[in-house]
């Protein structure tokens, strides 16, 4: 099956309702496709986005040819974006072509040992791992490109995977005039890397939704009972979801706990204890920061729960006038989302109008995709709130999607004026006028109940 557009980019508000408004109702478990139908609805995915995306780009980055070289179990990081599924590495050494023939379109195919489906002509038959790279040169002086993009990169690590040895071993298979073409296609890969068609976004939507609603259920009571559960029990539940379902987590899930009376210094970059077994306690506001990758695409979200004192029916009205400081930040955020813009330039200003309404922040907001830390725009870093050089001045493009991270710090008078931090991420797409949140964001506290 096809997931059916929501709202068109406005996310799964009304599954998820329950779970930025009010956590009395037991979650919904939304549906993840089974093994078997994966690999279609990516397959569909990439070849679009090899008919249209790619031959656009190509031309953006001023490349007649690229080059993705690679060998088992030393992947391009950029590979597996390229090939149909289920597949896992490149077989042994895998070369794939693309040559732009203008009003005829990108030429693609592979100089393989193993085909690659009805995505990729074969131009070779077969031979030693010598008569392949002589292979490749041959089509390569055939075809007589002006530039050849690999993929090289002091910036980007994604789009720096031909490795040391593949490369000369390109430079001899072309030639010395042919190899004087090769330039670095780090353009080329990070706006393959970055661009979402409209497709993937109603995707990502359902992978989104996922892991909200993971976090709402585990900052329950069907999870946590106060005394007895530590921050180790609740991330593991988070994760043991996740396997279950067979999603990939990118990272182990982070959950912390703050409360009335706890000193974490005064330079303590974040606010919270995550040690593994400290026990949850009613009175503690909870933190949780979790990635899975779902049918390509990966997500990035943190939000803030509640445990409730005996008597309690509602969290203090400080901690909820927090929340509501951090989505105003992440208003004035967003706002400064405006094509073209680099990441240092939006940081700068968001920096500027935070600073006027006097909200004590943190902005490291990052591109998300493929990967999630993805390549696009750096906006801000946790250690380095000012200008991030090379990543940072990346501009803002349409299609992309972005992790909107970062945290407030407010005085909460309940707890006699100690401050508490309110640690947000919501996953995002950017359409090239409005920032929209792929599965809704948190507005209101997740609460624990008895």
């Amino acid at each position: 099956m096809y997931f059916k557009p929501i709202n068109r980019f406005a996310g799964l508000i009304g599954v998820l309702m329950w779970a930025v408004t009010s956590s009395s109702t037991q979650a919904q478990t939304l549906a993840v496709e089974p093994y078997e139908h994966r690999p279609a609805i990516q397959n569909t995915i990439v070849e679009e986005r090899l008919d249209t995306l790619l031959p656009r780009l190509m031309r953006e980055a001023g490349l007649d040819m690229w080059l993705v070289i690679a060998r088992e179990y030393n992947d391009d990081p950029v590979f597996l974006s390229l090939v149909p599924k289920p597949r896992f590495t490149a077989r042994r050494t895998t070369m794939l072509v693309f040559f732009d023939r203008g009003e005829e379109g990108v030429e693609r195919f592979t100089v393989s040992r193993y085909p690659l489906g009805s995505l990729y002509e074969a131009a070779w038959e077969g031979g030693d791992l010598d008569a392949q790279w002589e292979r490749l040169g041959e089509v390569i002086r055939e075809r007589n490109p002006k530039r050849i993009g690999v993929n090289t990169s002091d910036t980007w690590p994604v789009a720096d995977g031909l490795s040391h040895s593949l490369h000369e071993k390109l430079v001899d298979a072309v030639g010395p005039d042919l190899s004087n073409r090769i330039v670095s296609s780090e353009a080329l890969v990070v706006r393959w890397m970055e661009t979402r068609l409209e497709r993937e976004v109603e995707v990502w939507q359902r992978a989104v939704g996922i892991a909200r609603e993971t976090i709402a259920r585990a900052f329950s009571s069907e999870v946590i009972t106060p005394g007895v559960t530590t921050i180790g029990d609740v991330a593991w539940f988070i994760r043991t979801r996740f396997e279950e379902a067979g999603l990939e987590p990118w990272f182990h899930p982070d959950v912390n706990r703050q409360w009335q009376g706890a000193d974490f210094g005064e330079n303590a970059p974040f606010l919270g204890d995550g040690s593994p077994d400290s026990v949850i306690r009613r009175g503690d506001l909870l933190h949780t920061d979790v990635g899975l990758c779902y049918l390509g695409l990966c997500t990035d979200t943190q939000e803030m729960g509640y445990v409730l004192k005996l008597g309690e029916t509602a969290a203090p009205e400080g901690l909820n006038v927090a929340m509501s400081v951090g989505n105003r930040w992440q208003d004035l955020l967003t706002d400064e989302f405006k094509t073209g813009r680099t990441g240092n330039e939006i940081l700068a200003e968001a920096q500027a109008s935070l600073e006027k309404v006097g909200i004590q922040n943190a902005i490291y907001t990052h591109p998300l995709g493929v990967f999630g830390h993805a390549p696009g725009p750096t906006i801000g870093m946790w250690d380095n709130q000012g200008p991030t050089p090379g990543r940072g001045d990346w501009p803002l493009y349409p299609m992309t999607g972005y992790a909107i991270e970062g945290n407030v710090t407010v005085e909460i008078p309940e707890w006699g004026g100690q401050s508490a931090q309110m640690k947000l991420e919501q996953s995002a797409f950017f359409d090239g006028s409005t920032v929209h949140y792929l599965a809704g964001r948190q507005i209101m506290l997740h609460l624990v109940k008895d």
